[in-house]
């Protein structure tokens, strides 16, 4: 059963502008069209374009994920060529997600570091290291505010 271009943007999440955009960018060759000019996508179609939006969503650039494209169009004298771009991008997705650990880890710090200055009162009453994120978050008491002259009472 072909799917029109909304309900694919239904099934995708994607708009039915990007599904036209990436029409034209040449990353849809294989979507077909009915006589009255119309696109009609297949079960495999969608499947593609899933692959498209996760190629999408790890970083690679349109006009990479349209040379891709195009080698799926040309078969499997391809096969290789298109295992190494997924090896390659299953790299860059390991640094990336590499790169996302250390920052959450300075966040979880950031997150610890701010729940004690506000039970201290203050950031000067706090000290610890972010470059270590687990290091230990230390309140100096003397230089706890009182929250009691703080609010005025």
């Amino acid at each position: 059963m072909p799917y029109s271009i909304g309900q694919v943007a239904e099934k995708t999440g994607l708009s039915t502008y990007t599904l036209r955009y990436y029409d034209r960018e040449g990353l849809m060759p294989f979507v077909g069209r009915n006589a009255a000019g119309r696109r009609e996508f297949t079960d495999d179609n969608l499947d593609f374009i899933d692959l498209i939006t996760c190629l999408k969503a790890t970083g690679m650039q349109l006009s990479e994920i349209r040379k891709f494209v195009d080698l799926a169009m040309q078969g499997d004298a391809t096969l290789e060529t298109r295992l190494n771009i997924f090896k390659q991008q299953r790299q860059a997705v390991q640094k990336q997600i590499e790169q996302s650990q250390k920052y959450l880890a300075k966040l979880d710090y950031k997150v610890r570091f701010f729940e004690a200055a506000c039970d201290a009162g203050c950031e000067a009453a706090v000290s610890g290291d972010c470059d270590i994120p687990d290091a230990p978050i230390v309140i100096d008491d003397s230089l706890r505010v009182n929250r009691a002259k703080v609010s005025g009472r």
